[in-house]
């Protein structure tokens, strides 16, 4: 049975084996890691992605694991939107010396004891980060190819592997996707783990975005709301 958690914090970076000290130490080091080796730290979103967007999550996100990463953005945006409040702005961006997302609270419907919490969503929400990658037609069979090669050279092996490599094969099924997100916690997360995935600077990642939206049957205003916080929390790796 794969693992879809650890398989998530791959996907995002935040596996660093051997850092020491605080959660705010670990997070920058984790960031110059990735920077300076990406395979090193187990990232395949940066394998997957990082090419076509040159950015990752802010640093605090890569200490506190993917899937808490994913239902804190989503919790914040969900909440704020609930709030009435304006969506954030560019200028909120946290930072290392900022780390301002925490895991949302247990009772929100967006912690891991929560139905968007299991395995079997988790590993939706790699499916939809997957999905989201080839919104433009990107990976071709060649780049499939390399892919696997450095996700193998990432240290992903067995049944993990052969998933990725099934879901980058294959035909993306929205309708198996948005059949998945039950509860709206669920469809928040799963919107905002493929906003997380690509800055849609195409009409087709543009378009992926907007037809999952629809499908999913969110408001204009959480929409709004999520890609503001994805977008505060997103750091350019080359900085």
């Amino acid at each position: 049975m794969i693992d879809a958690k650890k398989l998530l914090d791959q996907f995002l970076g935040s596996q660093v084996p051997g850092l020491g000290g605080s959660v705010r130490d670990r997070a920058g080091e984790a960031v110059q890691t990735a920077r300076n080796n990406p395979l090193a730290t187990g990232a395949i979103a940066a394998v997957l992605l990082g090419t076509k967007t040159g950015r990752g999550i802010a640093g605090n996100a890569l200490a506190i694991g993917g899937l808490a990463a994913i239902a804190g953005l989503g919790y914040q945006a969900y909440k704020n939107y609930q709030a009435g409040q304006a969506p954030a702005a560019p200028s909120d961006a946290p930072s290392a010396n900022n780390p301002v997302l925490l895991p949302p609270p247990a009772e929100s419907g967006f912690g891991p004891a929560s139905p968007a919490g299991s395995n079997e969503f988790v590993l939706v929400l790699i499916r939809a980060m997957i999905a989201a990658a080839k919104a433009d037609g990107h990976i071709d069979d060649a780049e499939r190819a390399l892919i696997m090669d450095k996700i193998k050279a990432a240290d992903v092996s067995g049944e993990a592997a052969a998933f990725i490599e099934r879901e980058l094969a294959s035909p993306t099924d929205i309708d198996a996707l948005v059949a998945a997100a039950v509860t709206e916690e669920q469809r928040v997360e799963l919107y905002t783990a493929s906003r997380l995935t690509i800055d849609p600077d195409s009409r087709a990642e543009r378009g992926y975005l907007d037809l999952l939206a629809g499908r999913l049957g969110l408001a204009d205003q959480l929409v709004d709301h999520i890609e503001a916080t994805v977008s505060s929390a997103k750091t350019t790796l080359s900085q």
